[in-house]
């Protein structure tokens, strides 16, 4: 299939289009912690796809916004590329994220990484200082945080990941796609500790072909009930991303291309 692509003509024809490379900010402000506590940034992207129909503008652009976002956290949701994974791929991708400075970088694969050599990518993400949450949990300060694999391409453990939680009341999970939410829900179940919990994920793109009435066609049984943006799903709030890249087409129509942003604050005593 590289042969089609061949020259990345796609991404170039891209670079063309006007506001090719903008990306929207998307924030969101969730009043958890103590009273005493430091708040906390916590910047996401998803879906970047290296490759042939992705302009590196874009990603250039993307990777800018959360630069200057003075974070504490950064997560990473997958899809890393498009296509194969090569070692320049992997080399470029480890450049974008060595220029956030976030104290922590936590990722998670995706479909598209697991259908190449995945090893690549997460080597050199490893160099640059990030921690891969296959199937695990560490903590943040006052918070969990919970990569699970990929559910359909991947080995989706919740309870492994979830078994490392210890007495938490808040817990963000870091999963590539939105099908992995029934599971997460049904574990989180057991944890009587868990009070409140934010569920990120991308794989969607939105529709990444769209109209304004909604996506055309959205990958997944849960992704089509929430094909992006943040909805409530107790005791979770689920921000599904557009991401950022593009598969197969090199256009996005009504699913502009995003980073997140979560600033989590001291909750207000009543």
């Amino acid at each position: 299939m590289t042969h089609v692509y061949r020259g990345d003509w796609p991404a170039k024809l891209w670079r063309l289009w006007p506001r090719s490379t903008h990306v929207e900010i998307v924030r969101h402000e969730l009043a958890w912690l103590p009273t005493s506590s430091t708040p906390l940034r916590i910047g996401f992207v998803s879906d970047l796809h290296l490759g042939p129909t992705t302009p590196p503008a874009l990603l250039d652009e993307a990777f800018a916004k959360l630069a200057a976002e003075s974070l504490d956290v950064l997560l990473l949701g997958g899809d890393y590329v498009f296509l194969e994974a090569t070692r320049q791929k992997a080399t470029a991708l480890a450049e974008w994220v060595s220029r956030v400075p976030a104290a922590r970088k936590l990722a998670v694969l995706g479909n598209h990484d697991l259908w190449t050599r995945h090893s690549l990518l997460e080597a050199a993400l490893g160099e640059v200082g990030v921690e891969w949450l296959h199937n695990r949990s560490v903590r943040v300060g006052e918070l969990a945080i919970v990569g699970l694999d990929d559910p359909w391409t991947g080995v989706l453990d919740t309870q492994s990941a979830l078994r490392e939680l210890g007495d938490v009341s808040n817990v963000i999970v870091l999963c590539h796609s939105p099908d992995a939410l029934p599971s997460t829900l049904d574990s989180l179940a057991e944890h009587s500790s868990v009070e409140r919990g934010l569920y990120v994920c991308g794989h969607t793109h939105g529709g990444q072909i769209a109209t304004p009435w909604g996506p055309v066609i959205v990958p997944g049984r849960v992704g089509k009930l929430y094909p992006h943006g943040m909805h409530h799903v107790p005791p979770l709030c689920l921000h599904v991303s557009r991401g950022v890249g593009a598969t197969e087409l090199p256009i996005r129509a009504y699913a502009t291309p995003e980073v997140a942003i979560f600033d989590l604050v001291a909750s207000v005593a009543v």
